[in-house]
């Protein structure tokens, strides 16, 4: 039985259909059970961006982006630019409220800020859940399934890299933590 309420009911090999993970994961993944058990294998060996992926699988849309929002905002500054702070609340929105409408400002946002930093691939998360990747008026073409948990470990691993480049390993297991207490059915603003 897991605690991670959120979680899919999906075994870990399920989600591991959607995406890769680093060879020297592949050893501790324990695909045939709930995904809790891969995921803490994984931190347990210090492999935060395999366990990021596996967890932003697992964790409904909603949750997911906010995860990404919250490590987002986590590496804001005063010099953050203007593009990207509209960008994270855009996102923030999204994920307290989704809607059309904020999905497509957080693709507008997502696609003006490059791609570049955690708040951008955070908007990019949330304009990947639901509605259309094609531009307005073109046929519509509807995100793959798991599309959005790409950007949100994407946002989330860069924002620990970008907080600590020489050793983000302290940022990693803040944001797993965070990461966890979603799953668990909190609101991820866990104390340091």
């Amino acid at each position: 039985m897991t605690d991670l309420i959120k979680v899919q009911e999906l075994t870990a090999a399920e989600l591991l259909k959607n995406f890769d993970v680093s060879e020297e994961a592949e050893e501790y993944l324990v695909p045939d059970t709930a995904p809790e058990v891969s995921i803490n294998q994984l931190i347990n060996a210090g492999l935060y961006p395999d366990a990021i992926k596996l967890l932003a699988h697992g964790l409904p849309k909603r949750e997911a982006v906010w995860w990404a929002c919250l490590a987002a905002r986590d590496i804001q500054s005063p010099a953050t630019d203007e593009d990207n702070v509209n960008a994270l609340i855009a996102a923030e929105s999204w994920a307290k409220k989704p809607s059309e409408e904020a999905r497509l400002k957080c693709k507008v946002l997502g696609e003006k800020t490059k791609h570049k930093t955690p708040a951008s691939w955070a908007a990019t998360a949330a304009s990947w859940c639901h509605g259309s990747l094609a531009a307005a008026g073109e046929p519509v073409i509807e995100p793959p399934q798991y599309l959005y948990a790409h950007a949100v470990a994407g946002s989330v691993t860069l924002a620990a890299v970008l907080s600590d480049p020489i050793d983000p390993g302290k940022i990693f297991v803040r944001y797993m933590a965070q990461g966890l207490d979603l799953a668990r059915g909190g609101d991820g603003r866990v104390e340091d």
